[in-house]
């Protein structure tokens, strides 16, 4: 199995060179990757600026873009043939429930989806990431068994993972996702010279973190493991707008 690698977090972060080392033992893998740290940028692309890669000493292809950018320069350019699979991780943090709206690691997977390839990213949960080795284990482990199972065209796989020692992990949950308070509002402080600035809040508090969500496995020790669609269309809303809708004159 060929293996386009990537993140948000950085071709430099910890987490994707352990997730390289773990996938490396069994798979072909190719990390291409973003320059620098791209947390929270969800699924944009580079468009007004060209992008550049560049093959760093230890084999790893730092992009000058988005980690959308990233797969999508890999599995189109730098990878002949394409890879079987792509792999966005191991994220500094987790992303869990609404993060991942904004994730860069899900949107890494997300865009190897759209571009015809199963997906997964993986995630470690804590502010102050330690245990990557526990997170490359399970992607690996459910790498293997993805060779039996594989996945749907619409989904891609979301996993969260707790900070601990593999042996003291208490298994793997499949989950759903959870929901989160708002986040707190905008902070307005000084700059230096006096002059208006501002920063995002706090994320938001748990909301939905009940049994059988994600944050709910994590907080017991357990990995989560997470299908998301990549078809956002609200099904259940379709009949009943129509019904309103045909009553609708223009």
């Amino acid at each position: 199995m060929r293996i386009l690698l990537s993140n948000d977090d950085g071709v430099h972060a910890d987490g994707i060179k352990v997730l390289f080392d773990e996938l490396a033992k069994v798979f072909d893998v190719t990390v291409v990757a973003p320059d620098r740290n791209c947390s929270g940028a969800s699924n944009s692309l580079t468009l007004l600026n060209p992008l550049r890669a560049h093959t760093l000493e230890n084999g790893f292809i730092s992009v000058n873009g988005t980690p959308t950018d990233a797969v999508h320069l890999g599995a189109a350019q730098l990878m002949k043939p394409q890879p079987d699979l792509v792999v966005a991780g191991i994220n500094h943090g987790a992303n869990l429930g609404d993060d991942t709206i904004y994730s860069g690691t899900v949107a890494a997977a997300t865009e190897g989806r759209h571009l015809g390839m199963p997906a997964i990213a993986v995630s470690l949960v804590s502010s102050d990431p330690k245990h990557f080795q526990t997170a490359a284990v399970v992607t690996a482990k459910f790498i293997e068994r993805l060779k039996l199972h594989p996945l749907p065209s619409d989904q891609i796989i979301n996993i969260n993972v707790p900070d601990l020692p593999l042996n003291e992990l208490k298994g793997i949950q499949v989950t759903r996702l959870g929901n989160r308070h708002k986040a707190e509002t905008m902070k307005k402080v000084k700059d230096p010279w006096q002059r208006d600035i501002y920063w995002y809040g706090p994320l938001g508090q748990e909301l939905d973190a009940g049994v059988g969500t994600d944050f709910h496995a994590i907080a017991n020790g357990f990995a989560s493991i997470t299908p998301l669609t990549i078809d956002m269309t609200a099904y259940k809303s379709l009949a009943k707008m129509t019904e309103w809708i045909n009553e609708l004159s223009i």
